[in-house]
């Protein structure tokens, strides 16, 4: 069923405010799911902070142009859905390979990380990286470690001083 011009005009604002508010987007093949497949994936794209949206490809095409993106013809073909990284690209691009592995009707194509395009092995890897949460937690462990190290030492030479003036003041209790 044809859409009105409006209604085109409409959805293309909606694609390039996604694409601008997006750190990354993610193009998959959604052929051959169903409706409950589909809102199962949305509410994992959720918790992952994004968003996914059925997109007509000529309209992402006019969008993604817009935004000054290099789209190479193949990748817009067949029946495509638009995962959007609103927040971190990994924790996203996780959620989609994740859900490709347990479902076979859904593929990812490729997508975009800033204005680079990614290939689906290149979303794949994306996807192996930690978080961010992940990330700051190694940061600290490994700014804390030395601190750690540093008090411990500190610490067994103060025993040590301890022990040594507690073994005379025994000696010195025993001798009198």
């Amino acid at each position: 069923m044809a859409i009105s011009k409006a209604r085109k005009d409409e959805l293309v604002a909606q694609y390039s405010e996604l694409i601008e508010q997006s750190e990354a987007i993610f193009l998959t093949n959604y052929q051959g799911m169903s409706v409950k497949k589909i809102d199962s994936l949305r509410d994992e794209v959720v918790k992952a902070e994004g968003a996914f949206h059925v997109t007509k490809n000529t309209l992402l095409k006019i969008a993604l142009e817009k935004a000054e993106f290099d789209v190479p013809e193949e990748l817009l073909q067949g029946q495509l859905a638009t995962g959007f990284a609103l927040s971190e690209a990994p924790t996203l691009a996780k959620a989609l390979v994740d859900y490709a592995k347990k479902e076979d009707a859904f593929e990812l194509v490729g997508g975009f990380m800033g204005s680079d395009y990614l290939q689906a092995d290149g979303v794949e890897a994306l996807a192996k990286l930690p978080s961010l949460d992940q990330l700051r937690g190694q940061i600290v462990g490994l700014i804390s470690a030395p601190a750690r190290n540093v008090a411990s030492v500190v610490a067994s030479g103060v025993r040590q001083v301890v022990n040594v003036v507690d073994a005379y003041a025994k000696k010195e209790e025993d001798g009198e």
